[in-house]
């Protein structure tokens, strides 16, 4: 059966495919030249069921297993990537890569092309190469050779045809958005060599005059710019019509309705210090990435490090990779903490505290040729399982730890952070070892409980202040809510030690060690934090979802729209309410007053979403508000995708939100779609403002906003996942305009 071509409107438009294009497949087979790189996928390159032509490739790959095409060669100065594609909206990401220099694009979700897919019929896509969907970077030059579609933890099915490296893109000039923001602004994205003489612009059906435009090009994104047009006059509730005299993609018109006004005030009076810890991530690329989006603390954490071996600079991934050994990447954790406090940054280390570290770079703890039968295998290593029997049960007997570890306890721990040349701001006492049962099984079969966290614990501090005097430690990184209030022994473990939930008895406990041995030995109660909903399906209404569950943050009122919130299983008061940054300062307060809180571990569940950087937007505006002493992002954020751009927002390339809160005063509150944030700093006043509306802009009377010049940045709306800036000058507050799904910073000069 042949399928009919579904054509995607994508502004772009490929040139017909030339001499010179590189063809990657179509019809059976990969063209000569590229390999098959793929991994942990079922591929039929020549699949009659959907097809273009004689055939296509139908992919179903596992979960974060991939489609990956190798060109004998590299195409370092082509302008675009086109296919055709059939599928229920798979979740994929595509990145293009470099296997001469490990290079990678940013990531580029499926998504962002389009939302459209149908498993009956192709669409055709392009990437453009000069703007990244997603991100809105240029690929720029490189030994480019590699191309991948990686499902995601679900993974992906689909049919894939026609595959093109092309040689050139024809832009066609276009007004892609023309968006209202702050009091007389528009913010006009355009493609290509756009003609603005014949463009008006009315409010309520007047005709309004453009005092003065400016032009700004984000960097590593010239094929995309934004006008930002002063009107003449402060916008009002109604309608504005912007006409720019041009067909873009069938309408010349932009027709904006702008809402009723919300009143706000804001009292810079009324102040507490934000520690820019809060604006921490997890592994950060280089210095420089550091730099750029203003990081405050960054963290040496995660799963593999609990088997780190400093001596090889070995680590295992435990059951997320095949519990095989590897060499660290970065490999050495002191220069890692160099580079780190070199470019201003405070540094988070975490040190090993179980009995065993990786003992090389090649072992692991389950080969079939020793257990037969295992669930998965690695597909670059067919002899390494994952340590599961098909039915879900652990393989039996345990393995010999010696095996893949060599042993290693707190002695060793202190010898390796005493003969650190970079000293680390502070320490995290291993990670998340309540579960090492399941993540970390072939080391630690049995389950930790109460006591035996609490002993690593102390013991591990003890080791790490006396190596390093004046270092801060952080405990117990507890993974999530179940896991905050028991152990993996179980209830029978709370009902051991007087039926107390367990992060209630641990500070409790930690109190009691301070007296014992003379000294503070833990100085931040650690936990990660993850939203216990799930958004995974990102249709409209896990979006909603995702972007209202940063309530959980700090509502005492938001019954958690989760398990939490029908099935509490802890002794707390108002169990079914997470309000996790109330809740934690008041247990610190009861139990180990002077106890900083730490979240080392948190994430907005969408990373290349725009609902994704909303949601960032909005969570480092609620610690900041909160109170919260450190907190860093998981995983490693894309500098230019979603997540990226939030930080950008609050603290990129040296313009930061501020020193202090400053009062936000509500007179309607609606944290389900829109967040306001205010900072203080030498008298000049910060806004943050996330609009969480899909598709209504917001508005705000902002009383005590002083008039004058303003630095602007937003991103998301119709404009993308891409950032933009200006100053603006604010001659009136009674009608502060945010765009649906947009977040916008405004900092007085």
């Amino acid at each position: 059966m042949h399928s009919l071509l579904q054509t995607v409107a994508l502004f772009l438009l490929a040139a017909r495919t030339l001499a010179d294009d590189i063809v990657v497949y179509s019809d059976s087979t990969l063209a000569a030249g590229w390999e098959n790189w793929s991994w942990g996928s079922d591929i039929n390159f020549a699949a009659t069921d959907l097809f273009e032509g004689s055939s296509s490739a139908s992919v179903n790959s596992t979960a974060f297993s991939a489609l990956s095409t190798k060109l004998e060669g590299t195409f370092p100065n082509f302008a675009g990537l086109r296919f055709d594609i059939a599928g229920d909206n798979p979740d994929l990401t595509i990145t293009i890569q470099s296997s001469v220099d490990g290079t990678v694009s940013p990531n580029i979700a499926l998504s962002s092309l389009s939302n459209s897919l149908t498993s009956d019929s192709f669409t055709s896509l392009l990437i453009d190469f000069n703007n990244l969907p997603g991100s809105g970077a240029a690929l720029g030059a490189g030994t480019w050779d590699r191309i991948v579609w990686q499902g995601g933890a679900n993974g992906a099915f689909y049919h894939i045809d026609n595959i093109v490296v092309v040689q050139s893109i024809v832009i066609t000039p276009l007004f892609l958005s023309a968006e209202p923001l702050a009091a007389n602004t528009i913010a006009v994205t355009t493609q290509g060599a756009v003609d603005f003489s014949t463009m008006t612009v009315s409010m309520n059906g007047k005709s309004v005059k453009v005092l003065n435009t400016t032009s700004y090009v984000p960097v590593g994104t010239p094929s995309k710019s934004v006008i930002y047009l002063t009107l003449d006059t402060l916008f009002v509730p109604g309608t504005l019509l912007i006409d720019t005299g041009v067909d873009n993609g069938g309408s010349p018109t932009f027709n904006v309705t702008l809402p009723e006004v919300q009143f706000v005030s804001i009292v810079q009076q009324v102040s507490h210090p934000i520690s820019p810890t809060i604006y921490g991530v997890n592994f950060p690329t280089n210095a420089q990435y550091l730099k750029d989006l203003g990081i405050g603390m960054a963290r040496w954490g995660g799963n593999a490090v609990t088997a780190y071996n400093p001596a090889g600079q070995f680590t295992n991934a435990g059951s997320d990779w095949f519990f095989e050994n590897r060499v660290a990447d970065p490999p050495s954790a002191d220069d890692w903490i160099g580079w780190v406090n070199g470019a201003g940054t405070q540094s988070l280390l975490t040190v090993p505290s179980l009995d065993w570290v990786a003992k090389d770079g090649t072992s692991y703890s389950y080969p079939v040729s020793v257990y037969a039968g295992q669930e998965s295998t690695d597909p670059f290593n067919s002899d390494a399982g994952n340590g599961e029997f098909p039915n879900g049960t652990f393989v039996t007997a345990s393995p010999d730890q010696s095996r893949a570890y060599s042993a290693w306890n707190t002695d060793m721990a202190k010898a390796w952070l005493q003969g650190l040349t970079n000293k680390p701001t502070l320490i995290t006492v291993d990670n998340e070892i309540e579960i090492a049962s399941d993540t970390h099984q072939d080391m630690h079969p049995l389950p930790v409980d109460y006591d035996e966290e609490l002993a690593r614990v102390i013991n591990t501090s003890i080791a790490a202040k006396e190596a390093i005097p004046g270092v801060m430690v952080a405990a117990p990184s507890t993974c999530s809510w179940w896991f905050y209030w028991t152990s993996q022994v179980g209830f029978t473990d709370n009902a051991a030690h007087d039926n107390i939930d367990f992060i209630p008895w641990f500070l409790q406990q930690m109190a009691a060690a301070e007296k014992t041995h003379g000294k503070r030995l833990l100085d931040f109660l650690d936990i990660h934090y993850y939203f216990q909903a799930d958004t995974s399906a990102n249709d409209d209404a896990a979006k909603a979802l995702r972007l209202r569950m940063t309530r959980s943050l700090w509502d005492t009122t938001y019954v958690d729209e989760s398990w939490v919130g029908s099935n509490p299983q802890n002794h707390q008061w108002d169990p079914t309410i997470v309000e996790l940054l109330p809740r934690f300062r008041t247990l610190i307060d009861i139990n180990y007053p002077g106890t900083k809180l730490s979240v080392s571990e948190w994430n907005s569940q969408a990373d290349t979403d725009i609902t994704g950087g909303l949601v960032a937007v909005d969570a480092l505006g609620i610690f900041g508000q909160q109170s919260l002493d450190s907190a860093t992002y998981w995983g490693t954020i894309d500098e230019l995708g979603p997540i990226g751009l939030a930080f950008w927002l609050y603290r990129g390339f040296g313009v930061t939100f501020g020193a202090n809160t400053a009062q936000v005063n509500l007179a309607t509150p609606n944290p389900d779609t829109q967040g306001v944030y205010a900072g203080t700093e030498d008298g000049k006043l910060t806004l943050v403002i996330v609009n969480k509306n899909p598709d209504t802009p917001i508005s705000f009377a902002v009383a005590n906003m002083p008039f004058g010049s303003y630095f602007m940045r937003h991103f998301g709306g119709e404009a993308g996942i891409a950032k933009w800036q200006t100053t603006i000058t604010v001659s009136g507050n009674d009608y502060i305009v945010i765009p649906a799904y947009t977040a916008v910073f405004l900092k007085q000069n």
